[in-house]
């Protein structure tokens, strides 16, 4: 079994929730030696009987894939990684194309290839009707998986949910020390909402959603009801007891992010599973899947990628990426 962005927030917590069930062997793939070299000791301290494998490669790099497939041979791969981060993938175009797009096209290659028996991407709500580039790079992940799905008889399968509480870069961390530093709290606009689950929660529900299979099938986790960003700030203010002391003071949305995110498309077919927690979802209106492997040759084979090609890119494949104007924010100072 093998889990690319084995360092990160989700890949760890599945890397953990996987070697439970003691796997004939676990392979920690990722980019940053210092997470692997953490997420490895970890599991090699709670399982020290597990057969777990860290590899340091980059998905861009297909040869170095290839041959990591071609050495451990698993049966089982989650996608895990992926650069996430709203704003600085708008700073950085490119990357999040070369990593969310190129990256996970070479590893659902390598899992058609090598007759891989369940491949799941981990996606985000932020591929729905996106309104940044991260968002649109994880959309056309999603495509790329289902038009692999077509071409093999294994069941490749979608996972798309919402934020994590506790991950890196999120708001209750930056909160947290926003607090602890005497304030203020920022946040980009009053009226903003999210959905949220906690990370052991949707990892279970990942590996409960990749069980279920599927060609190409699309699985939505059952977030219940967004939260207003205020509501959580003002909550963490309250609870730690300096709540006459932090202002909230509201900066403005940043390019790229939205008022409020949703799940799935309006138009889109819901239906239950076995799991009252997972839905399977048909969204319409998506290109010619075809076109879409034809679209990331054309553009992979490239020497360089400039930001107008990304752009170029994301509007073909994604007619439905369109940055929304961006409202004013309200300048409050809200206390506890």
């Amino acid at each position: 079994m093998l889990v690319t962005g084995a360092g990160g927030s989700i890949g760890s917590e599945l890397c953990r929730q996987i070697a439970i069930a003691i796997p004939r062997q676990l392979i920690l793939l990722g980019h940053g030696e210092n997470s692997i070299f953490e997420a490895h000791g970890q599991l090699r301290s709670s399982h020290p009987d597990l057969d777990i494998t860290p590899v340091i490669a980059d998905i861009r790099d297909a040869e170095r894939l290839e041959e990591i497939f071609q050495q451990y041979k698993p049966h089982t791969v989650f996608h895990a990684a992926a650069h996430k981060h709203v704003p600085l993938m708008e700073q950085n175009p490119a990357e999040a194309v070369s990593n969310n797009i190129f990256g996970t096209r070479n590893v659902v290659e390598c899992c058609v290839r090598h007759n891989v028996e369940r491949f799941v991407l981990i996606s985000t709500d932020k591929a729905v009707a996106p309104s940044s580039v991260m968002g649109a790079s994880k959309r056309v992940a999603e495509l790329i998986v289902r038009s692999a799905a077509q071409r093999t008889k294994s069941s490749f399968s979608i996972v798309r949910f919402g934020n994590v509480l506790g991950s890196r870069g999120s708001v209750i961390g930056t909160f947290k020390r926003q607090i602890q530093a005497g304030g203020p709290i920022t946040i980009t606009h009053p009226d903003m909402l999210r959905f949220f689950m906690t990370i052991p929660e949707a990892v279970h529900l990942v590996l409960e959603a990749g069980g279920l299979g599927g060609h190409g099938d699309l699985f939505v986790l059952n977030m219940g009801r967004p939260l207003r960003i205020t509501d959580l700030a003002q909550d963490l203010i309250k609870l730690s007891g300096a709540s006459e002391d932090i202002r909230i003071e509201y900066t403005g949305m940043r390019p790229g992010e939205k008022m409020v995110e949703a799940l799935f498309e309006p138009e889109a077919a819901v239906s239950s599973t076995a799991n009252t927690q997972i839905m399977r979802v048909v969204e319409p209106n998506d290109p010619d899947l075809s076109l879409v492997d034809a679209m990331v040759r054309r553009i992979s084979g490239q020497p360089s990628i400039s930001a107008a090609d990304v752009m170029h890119l994301l509007h073909e494949v994604v007619p439905t990426y369109a940055a929304p104007p961006v409202p004013p924010a309200r300048v409050v100072d809200a206390r506890r």
